[in-house]
């Protein structure tokens, strides 16, 4: 049976990150696809973990080859996910979990309509403003630019199927949970999983 590709967005500094880790640690059944990033490690991020850190020339040349599953500009650093870390384990069954921008999801869900996807919004701009200053990663002139993107971006929130606020970390992990759960439990792909089962209980069988 082949796997759920769930795709979780926000704009910078919603939380996005950190609440993925928290499902992850929750639920070992999903996979998490490390993207491809232009941009420089910030303090603490580990290359192939946080993501796979190439320049800017190493990039273009995946995109021209077609290694990339999606793509795009975000923030003045290119962004993507290459196929070879979504296709093989969605067809082994596998579900995966994209953490991406809402230009990444749009590509994505032309490719894979089933796909799932998720949108975080912060619980006002204030707060937004808050986070972004309190990880200390960013210049002044970084938050500021991302701040000035982040309208534009929750604007594109109407192409998702959920929405979660997360003002109450604990409860917003919760709910990203919850609707994991949920597609997983939805009739046909439980018919898929269980088509022994129903067989044998239609059929009368023991």
């Amino acid at each position: 049976m082949r796997g759920t590709l769930f795709i979780v967005s926000a704009p910078s500094g919603a939380g996005k990150s950190s609440l993925v880790q928290a499902v992850l640690a929750r639920d070992p059944s999903l996979s998490l696809s490390v993207s491809f990033t232009s941009r420089a490690p910030r303090p603490g991020e580990v290359d192939g973990k946080h993501y796979h850190f190439v320049d800017a020339a190493q990039f273009q040349r995946m995109v021209d080859a077609g290694n990339f599953y999606e793509h795009a500009l975000v923030h003045g650093d290119f962004k993507g996910t290459a196929r070879q870390s979504v296709e093989p384990q969605l067809a082994a069954g596998r579900d995966v979990l994209l953490e991406i921008d809402w230009q990444g999801a749009r590509q994505v869900r032309v490719k894979s309509p089933e796909a799932m996807s998720v949108f975080i919004l912060p619980p006002s701009l204030g707060e937004l403003e808050r986070r972004l200053r309190k990880r200390g990663q960013d210049s002044e002139e970084v938050i500021v630019r991302r701040l000035a993107a982040a309208r534009g971006e929750m604007a594109h929130y109407g192409e998702f199927d959920y929405l979660v606020v997360n003002e109450v970390f604990e409860r917003a992990t919760d709910e990203l949970c919850a609707i994991f759960t949920a597609q997983r439990l939805r009739r046909a792909v439980q018919e898929a999983r269980h088509a022994d089962l129903l067989a044998a209980l239609l059929g009368g069988t023991n």
